[in-house]
């Protein structure tokens, strides 16, 4: 099999974005690559966060993991502070990395285009940390949406680098585009990513959130005046939005459910992708509640990282000699 790794920051809330942009795809992913996932908390702290809140959000996000199908016993799934290689080969790519790739990365780009202050020097680096995370394992596939891509290239670029300076030594990894369901919109403002952050709490829906909540959300979903069911992002991004939330959820193409609904209303869509999030989410927090009463949190991450380590181990004692720092032959 080929080996695959994905991350994800503990901070905030999943959505049901998250669900469908990633983890969705990464139960499919645990039968067809050798799958790695960690859990990014190193990362969380570029901006502040309590170490209460992170805790929480970190143990919500494994149990959420394991409830929506992801098998310990296929795929490994770990703390990105558990394995200190991450650091170690992290400090590495960042003395790697040039000023202006950095300055290009979206996430710093955009907080210094709005003016604001405060920006962490973490924040600025993370991306050489997150090359780092991606290069230990000798990843060949790294599952993104668009809005990481950027990521795996700047990986890429490193570890040409580093092969090109110091000889062959990480795989060069590529990025694995989903087809249906790479981005979920707000469901109040659909050409902004549903986010954790979002402000409006109408336009996003949480995994844990109260089931019949999410239906309610969907039903005042914003949509158009055209009143023709069809599946047309462009220009109608809040309608396109609600199809691909059904088609991921009920396994159903969205072609399929566009002529299920060829001369009905929003209202009758509405109430039938409703229901669909509803059951989903019922039967997500039964599941969830189940891995909580079983306490195997710790366990999982306890077998992920003690694997990861054997791995990220002997990478960083590669790495650590074709610099110079092991000295002793």
């Amino acid at each position: 099999m080929e080996r695959m790794l994905s991350g994800i920051k503990p901070t905030g809330r999943l959505t049901l974005g998250n669900y469908i942009g990633a983890i969705s795809q990464f139960v499919k992913y645990q039968d067809e690559y050798e799958l790695y996932i960690f859990i990014a908390n190193q990362h969380a702290i570029t901006v502040p966060i309590e170490a209460k809140e992170l805790r929480q959000n970190t143990k919500d996000l494994v149990a959420l993991y394991l409830a929506s199908g992801l098998d310990p016993e296929k795929v490994t799934i770990f703390l990105q502070s558990d394995v200190s290689a991450h650091a170690k080969l992290g400090w590495v790519m960042t003395c790697m990395s040039y000023m202006g790739e950095l300055q290009r990365m979206t996430q710093y780009k955009d907080k210094t285009a709005k003016g604001e202050r405060g920006i962490t020097a973490g924040l600025f680096t993370y991306p050489s940390l997150m090359a780092a995370d991606i290069l230990l394992y000798d990843a060949k596939y790294v599952p993104v949406g668009i809005d990481q891509k950027q990521h795996v290239e700047l990986a890429r670029n490193l570890a040409e680098r580093f092969n090109n300076r110091y000889s062959d030594t990480f795989v060069i990894p590529e990025p694995l585009m989903t087809t249906v369901g790479q981005k979920i919109y707000s469901l109040q403002d659909p050409t902004k990513k549903m986010s954790k952050s979002e402000t409006n709490p109408k336009g996003t829906i949480d995994l844990l959130d109260d089931p019949s909540a999410a239906r309610k959300k969907i039903m005042s979903a914003v949509t158009d005046s055209l009143g023709i069911i069809q599946y047309d992002p462009e220009h109608q991004p809040g309608l396109a939005n609600l199809l691909t939330i059904q088609s991921v959820l009920s396994q159903e193409p969205i072609d399929s459910i566009v002529n299920r609904f060829q001369g009905k209303g929003y209202g009758e869509l509405k109430r039938e992708i409703g229901q669909t999030v509803y059951d989903f989410l019922s039967d997500l927090k039964a599941k969830y509640k189940d891995v909580l009463d079983r306490k195997i949190v710790d366990q999982v991450l306890q077998n992920g990282a003690q694997k990861a380590s054997s791995i990220a181990n002997k990478k960083i004692q590669k790495v650590y000699r074709k610099v110079g720092f092991i000295i002793t032959k």
